[in-house]
């Protein structure tokens, strides 16, 4: 089975004691949760409406989106993207097949680019260092997979989760190979690199190859299992399981 190859090099001032302030939360600005009204400006109402574009919905859904989120699913989770909190909170089976929809599309197309760019960057890093280690950028490789005969745990986990770095740094001491998914890294290999401080990752394992470390990229939500993170799961019969 294929191994996801998207890997983060621990890099300098990057030690096994190392310990770096608590990671912050990937912070959002929303705007107001009012439906655009005679009484906003123009420019207001367009730019609600044009939000809703970028997501697939209408403006309606778009006010929806607002009210859900004043609710405890804001409070339990205040940076849902609109698709994933519409879903959740649908009225109908039909609402909620149709955000579903609208979700996969979202995420083929943030997939796609990201292949496109993948490709850019791979092909500019050889024309201006051919042959030297690099920080590879995520979505080479959009679905899980392992190396050799033996399935290798993949860890999902994210910057605002308590329970992540024990399990990572007890996965770590009992000797165990796993590739590391951070949800929610938007991308920036220095958050990952700043969350493997704090969990104390062994950048001697990383180099070996015994943990990678890895953008999400939707892997985590393609993957369709439930529960919360931390996340350990391994392909079992061609199937990905939670362990």
């Amino acid at each position: 089975m294929k191994r996801w190859t998207t890997r983060i090099a621990l890099a300098i001032g990057l030690s096994a004691g190392s310990v770096l302030p608590v990671f912050s939360q990937d912070a959002r600005l929303r705007s107001s949760p009012v439906v655009p009204n005679r009484e906003q400006p123009a420019a207001t109402a367009l730019s609600e409406e044009q939000q809703a574009r970028t997501w697939g919905l209408g403006v309606e859904d778009w006010a929806r989106f607002r009210e859900v989120m004043q609710g405890p699913l804001g409070t339990y989770s205040p940076h849902l993207d609109p698709l994933s909190a519409l879903g959740i909170e649908a009225r109908s089976e039909e609402e909620r097949r149709r955000y579903a929809e609208l979700q996969v599309e979202a995420e083929a197309r943030r997939v796609e680019k990201m292949l496109v760019y993948q490709r850019a960057y791979d092909a500019a890093w050889q024309r201006r260092h051919p042959g030297a280690q690099r920080v590879s950028l995520p979505g080479a490789n959009p679905h899980p997979g392992t190396s050799g005969t033996a399935a290798r745990l993949a860890v999902f986990v994210k910057g605002d989760c308590a329970p992540c770095l024990p399990l990572v740094q007890q996965l770590q001491s009992a000797g165990t190979p796993f590739d590391l998914y951070m949800v929610g890294s938007r991308a920036e290999d220095g958050r990952i690199r700043e969350w493997a401080r704090q969990a104390r990752i062994d950048p001697g394992k990383v180099r070996s190859g015994t943990i990678t470390l890895n953008h999400d990229t939707g892997r985590w939500l393609s993957l369709g299992l439930p529960g919360d993170l931390p996340a350990v799961v391994r392909q079992v019969d061609g199937q990905w399981q939670r362990q």
